[in-house]
């Protein structure tokens, strides 16, 4: 494998954004770990707290200012952590309070922050605040903690159609369980060990503001906010539209931005953020938001969000379902992410990723992992496009070695309870086997959750016991080990990205400017900073064919900043770019 890369001298690594800068998150890059399947430091099969610790270094070394910790709450592990049973604690398999506090002052004296994963919109059925809900019945102080609504008039209850609406549960079949203890059906948008806390009650909002002060007491740095616009229903939760013949309609897509959302989130500002004496950082993940939405929600006037995660562009690879994926056209993809760019201009912030645990590996899916010089291409040159729009860059654990879909091929080897759910419903309702499977080798969460790859030693180097999930087999040549020996490795090409986001202003603050929109081969654009009197101009081949495209003018010559291919032909009036190359040129120009 031979990909040498041009680096300038300002593309070195160096270090973070200077501490106390009101927007400092704004020139930092966010790394993004799943404790579960990070580092295993006790041979259990599940990764684990002091595995992240001894770990620490490649993260410090990789550039990045922020970790963002997956769930490490107590919990049943029903939704992998995204059920909590506990907001005070940590998870045994996970650690100790102390585990934490131990990783938290690590992560803090090498420079970097740690933000954690918030999940408020519903708890564990195993919390203790459903357990006294469902214990309390009717009137009882924390009944009004969830969502409880009887059956239908006329229905018996627990049979299909009595429901109290026809939402459906994002993990498959309807939103409601009938509980015959409370003599009631409970809502979860997810699954049914997941209900809905009831945000309309002002004691749960307190409850979830005090929980976070605490967080925050204790030193954390923010939080990213799980499906945090689903927290305001609608009032009568009434009937969703049903399409398609499906049985229920989208209980997601009914709750998406509910009426006191924006009421909600001013409260949450003021309640647990507006008078921290140091910055800190909010990031709402919001299914289904519009940019309007987002620019209202990260206009920091409004004292709302810093960013938003937003999933349009993670829509236009699939045809309907998620299950079902398409190609994509890489114009689709331009339309998306420009409107993103300029609809957030000036006002509201870009969150910017192609990975997280939800999703899966983004070389697998826009770039090409079929051998391994085009898997290092192409993944280099998405990172490229990615880390140069207008925004905060977000890196999923893994990523930055090119980490590639596991091989599954049985409905066994899954562990996500979506993945299952979506299997079991398919099969039932008479879809092919084989076709539910090549759907979920396409997409399922559980490719973005196959063990680190460390070494390419036994396990991948990320456990000595038996892996909760199995190791991708291609961690012999996939690693970490051999990706820091090689300096034309995809981890060293995200260090050089993370440190021009450092080094070069332009690529935090410098205004977006997209061309050749409608080429369906080249994502090029411009990057504009008036004030320094610099731009950047950015080229991603997105095919594994040579494109040719013209270059805006006066372009002929410049500067290289960074690049994927050994020996890049020199910028001039049209530059052929290689199979997925990525470049980065710079200029000066007159204020």
């Amino acid at each position: 494998m031979t990909l040498p890369t041009a680096v300038s001298p300002s593309a070195q690594p160096s270090g973070p954004p200077p501490p106390g800068d009101e927007a400092w998150w704004k020139s930092a890059v966010v790394y993004q770990i799943y404790p579960r399947s990070f580092a295993d430091s006790d041979g259990d099969g599940v990764g684990d707290l002091r595995g992240i610790l001894g770990r620490l270094d490649h993260l410090h070394d990789l550039g990045v200012d922020v970790l963002w910790l997956s769930p490490v709450y107590p919990s049943p592990q029903d939704d992998n952590g995204y059920d909590v049973a506990d907001y005070q604690d940590i998870e045994p398999v996970f650690g100790t309070l102390a585990d934490f506090d131990e990783l938290l002052a690590a992560v803090h004296a090498r420079g970097m922050k740690l933000v954690m994963d918030l999940v408020v919109n519903h708890t564990s059925d195993e919390h203790p605040w459903f357990a006294a809900s469902r214990g309390d019945g009717p009137g009882g102080p924390k009944r009004d903690w969830y969502v409880w609504r009887p059956a239908r008039d006329g229905m018996e209850p627990g049979t299909p159609g009595a429901e109290p609406n026809n939402w459906g549960s994002a993990f498959s079949g309807p939103a409601w369980t009938w509980d015959e203890a409370s003599g009631a059906y409970y809502l979860h948008l997810f699954s049914p060990k997941q209900p809905d806390l009831n945000w309309e009650n002002p004691e749960v909002r307190q409850a979830v503001y005090a929980m976070m002060r605490w967080w925050l007491d204790r030193g954390v740095d923010g939080f990213r906010m799980d499906v945090i616009n689903l927290i305001s229903k609608e009032p009568g939760l009434p009937d969703g539209p049903v399409t398609g013949g499906a049985p229920y309609a989208g209980g997601l897509a009914a709750c998406m931005g509910g009426p006191r959302l924006e009421e909600f989130l001013q409260e949450m500002h003021r309640e647990v953020f507006a008078d921290r004496p140091q910055r800190t950082l909010t990031v709402g993940e919001m299914p289904g938001v519009t940019v309007d939405q987002a620019r209202r929600h990260t206009d920091p006037g409004r004292r709302q969000l810093d960013m938003v995660f937003q999933f349009e562009h993670m829509g236009l690879d699939q045809d309907g379902d998620k299950y079902t994926p398409k190609p994509l056209r890489l114009t689709d993809l331009k339309a998306s992410l420009g409107r993103w760019q300029s609809g957030l201009d000036q006002v509201g912030w870009n969150s910017l990723y192609w990975c997280n645990h939800d999703q899966p590996r983004i070389v697998s899916r826009f770039g090409d992992a079929t051998d391994e010089p085009s898997r290092v291409r192409s993944a280099t040159m998405l990172a490229t496009v990615l880390h140069l729009h207008h925004g905060t860059p977000y890196v999923y654990q893994g990523e930055e070695l090119g980490m590639t879909n596991a091989p599954f091929t049985r409905i066994e080897d899954y562990r996500d309870v979506e993945a299952r759910n979506h299997y079991a419903h398919a099969v039932a309702a008479g879809a092919d086997p084989a076709d539910v499977l090549a759907g979920l080798a396409a997409m399922s969460r559980d490719h973005a959750r196959t063990p680190m790859q460390w070494t390419a030693g036994p396990n991948a180097g990320f456990t000595t016991g038996e892996p909760w999930i199995a190791v991708n087999p291609d961690h012999v040549r996939v690693n970490a080990e051999a990706a820091v020996a090689d300096q034309t490795s995809v981890y060293h090409h995200y260090r050089r990205l993370i440190a021009l986001r450092h080094d070069e202003p332009a690529v935090a603050r410098g205004r977006f400017e997209m061309l050749l929109p409608d080429d369906e081969r080249v994502y090029a654009f411009l990057r504009h900073d008036e004030a320094a009197g610099v731009e950047l101009l950015v080229l991603g081949n997105f095919t594994g064919s040579a494109a040719e495209v013209p270059l805006p003018a006066g372009w002929a010559g410049a500067e290289l900043l960074l690049g994927n291919v050994p020996d890049p032909a020199p910028a001039a009036t049209t530059v052929t770019l290689a199979p997925w190359e990525a470049r980065i040129h710079r200029r000066t120009v007159s204020t």
